[in-house]
């Protein structure tokens, strides 16, 4: 029996060494930018910025979970733990379901082969087996809009092409749990309306959805729950209706 849609990460810590550089100096460079995580010594001598510190979260199907907070503050770290990207230092991260991360469109892109071979090593990293991927091919070929320069390698693309192609095999994933870092918008007026269309679709069949974003009617319009991230430390999950009050405290 197969589990029900769920992410539950308990006491989740990330830290990630920083070699080369003075304790004090980086100390007075987060001050400076009043963001970021907090400084410790690692067993290797090198300077250590704890990216999360003891983080808790529990969604389940059905939660749209917007986080906030400044860059530097965690939100980008919390999404790639969530992805299996980073593993934790401490803790635990469990998650029930398909994952789709958004969060790094260019990721695996290799610019000497072609279109077509490019959506399917985007599918691959995605989860989609070799199947999956061939009987999508069509339908991302199409939503591309690329027609034969799809048989081309992708260096010979303009960065609006290299963007739609991203976008759509990026987004030909069916996801129980969908990361996202800032909502995508790429390419022209007419494929933004389609690329809209097409993440709405993407959010609605998904389970849980998890959208880091700076765009606070974004997350009000997507979102039913808010977590705020500051150096690292999360707030309580929180109604979406006391984001203001979040973002004030």
């Amino acid at each position: 029996m197969s589990h029900p849609v769920s992410i539950s990460v308990s006491n989740l810590t990330v830290r990630f060494p920083v070699y080369g550089v003075d304790a004090k100096s980086l100390k007075k460079h987060l001050a400076r930018v009043t963001v970021g995580g907090r400084l410790g010594s690692s067993l290797a001598g090198a300077t250590e910025v704890t990216a999360l510190s003891d983080l808790n979260l529990q969604l389940k199907a059905g939660d749209r979970l917007g986080l906030v907070g400044h860059n530097g503050s965690g939100k980008t770290t919390l999404l790639r733990a969530l992805s299996g990207a980073y593993e934790p230092d401490e803790g635990s991260i469990d998650v029930h379901g398909r994952i789709a991360a958004l969060l790094d469109l260019n990721l695996g892109v290799d610019p000497a082969a072609t279109g077509y071979d490019n959506i399917r090593l985007r599918g691959r990293i995605a989860g989609l087996s070799a199947r999956e991927i061939e009987e999508r091919m069509d339908e991302i070929a199409e939503f591309t809009g690329l027609g034969p320069f799809l048989s081309m390698p992708v260096k010979t693309y303009s960065a609006g092409m290299q963007a739609r192609l991203a976008f759509a095999a990026a987004t030909a994933v069916e996801a129980d749990v969908l990361l996202m870092d800032e909502w995508i918008a790429v390419g022209d007026a007419d494929f933004q309306k389609l690329a809209h269309k097409r993440l709405l679709s993407l959010v609605e069949r998904a389970g849980i959805l998890v959208l880091a974003s700076h765009d606070t009617d974004l997350l009000r319009l997507y979102c039913n729950k808010v977590m705020r991230l500051k150096g690292g430390i999360a707030s309580p999950v929180a109604d979406i209706r006391k984001l203001d009050d979040l973002l004030a405290a």
